[in-house]
């Protein structure tokens, strides 16, 4: 599906309020944790095709797993079915999951005393798993490689006979995905130790009857951030449900965002999103190694504004749906940007002209087609393939209307 998005230019304020499904990350890693412990009851679980993949892979019985786009499930399930003793699986994925490198995971369980083999290329799915008994309880593995590695290792850990000891090698980042893992097993009453460079997990056989409800996804939040910050002065958007003590490292956006003239108001379960001045002129200067998924939102927000920025610990985004770096360069540029970007940075000028009627591509990564999305603020866009959203976000273009922005299938 291709639309093109205008944003009616008569509604010079917008005032709305948005409910938004549960967080994918927290989600996925909670489904793993119910089918350990079944004593947890989940509720605001995410709606995402992520979360929906995983729930399938973890409730089929057949051997063949196809999770699709699902980069989270396929991380989070290769540790989980290779220590869920006599599982017989091949867990693969769409053609860009089977092109999306997962050795330094397999090499880890491998170390572990997991049975995993390779289907076709070495380092990446489909990957062929005998689930086996773990007794050794140290391992190693990179701290500078996507938190989903780490965060997949911790959530089986607990259940490990002897626990785990996770040493992590040289610099860590994202470290807020590892805490937010870490939290959960916290709230779970299993007992861990993060100093240094380790990480313990200590063995725990059964849990007390849990319920966690799983706060909104903030990286869900962070496209009303950018059209708020496109609006007029005096324009609000509240959100539910939202913690102002979030478990999700993407909730630097309320600090983030003031540069951009919009004040985060927290209240019982919701924030309001507020335009209160015009953005900064200055260029933003930011680290994103911890929330690398908003790095989009802000580069096209920054453009939007005229707004020079320097993005840099944005490594993890060459391996996600798409390389999310070189995706960003293209579609920026036919708009009009003048951008570079490395191996793990973004550099944008300061611009002041958007050119209109662009056709976005989307590369199925369901973030380029919604930070892109607000754009429509400013002048008429195109979205390729628009229906990508639904990997993270199922009713994203019935907000984007609810908030002014007309959405309209193109022939």
């Amino acid at each position: 599906m291709n639309i093109q998005l205008d944003f009616n230019q008569k509604q010079r304020q917008i005032f709305e309020k948005i409910t938004i499904s549960g967080s994918k990350s927290e989600s996925n890693r909670l489904l793993i944790l119910q089918k350990l412990f079944p004593e947890i009851s989940i509720e605001n679980l995410s709606d995402s095709d992520d979360s929906i993949h995983m729930q399938y892979a973890l409730s089929t019985e057949i051997e063949l797993v196809d999770i699709g786009h699902a980069g989270t499930a396929m991380r989070f399930l290769t540790s989980y079915f290779a220590t869920t003793e006599g599982k017989k699986v091949i867990l693969t994925g769409s053609e860009r999951m089977q092109n999306r490198p997962i050795k330094i995971l397999v090499d880890a369980l491998q170390d572990l005393g997991a049975k995993i083999t390779y289907e076709d290329k070495i380092g990446y799915p489909p990957l062929r798993i005998l689930g086996t008994k773990i007794t050794k309880e140290k391992v190693q593995i990179h701290g500078n490689v996507s938190s989903q590695y780490i965060s997949s290792l911790l959530l089986i850990a607990s259940k490990l006979e002897k626990g785990l000891t996770i040493e992590l090698l040289g610099e860590i980042t994202s470290i807020p995905y590892i805490e937010m893992t870490l939290s959960l097993l916290h709230q779970l009453g299993i007992e861990t130790k993060f100093e240094g460079n380790f990480i313990q997990v200590f063995p725990k056989k059964a849990i007390e009857k849990h319920l966690i409800v799983v706060e909104s996804d903030w990286s869900s939040a962070s496209y009303f951030y950018s059209i708020v910050a496109l609006s007029e002065i005096g324009s609000e958007i509240s959100l539910t449900a939202y913690k102002k003590n979030s478990l999700q490292g993407d909730s630097c956006l309320a600090k983030i965002y003031q540069h951009f003239g919009v004040e985060t108001v927290f209240q019982d379960n919701s924030i309001t999103l507020k335009k209160v001045k015009e953005s900064s002129s200055t260029v933003l200067e930011i680290d994103l190694k911890n929330a690398p998924d908003i790095a989009q939102t802000i580069a096209v927000t920054c453009f939007a504004e005229g707004i020079a920025c320097n993005l840099s610990g944005l490594h993890t985004l060459k391996i996600k749906e798409t390389d999310r770096l070189e995706a960003l360069h293209d579609e920026l540029t036919k708009l009009g940007a003048t951008i570079s970007v490395s191996d793990k940075s973004l550099h944008l000028e300061k611009s002041s002209n958007i050119h209109k009627n662009i056709k976005i591509k989307t590369y199925n990564d369901h973030r380029m087609a919604m930070a892109f999305a607000p754009l429509a603020l400013k002048v008429p866009i195109k979205i390729l393939n628009a229906e990508v959203v639904t990997k993270s976000y199922q009713k994203f273009w019935d907000d984007m209307q609810q908030v002014g922005i007309e959405v309209d299938e193109l022939v």
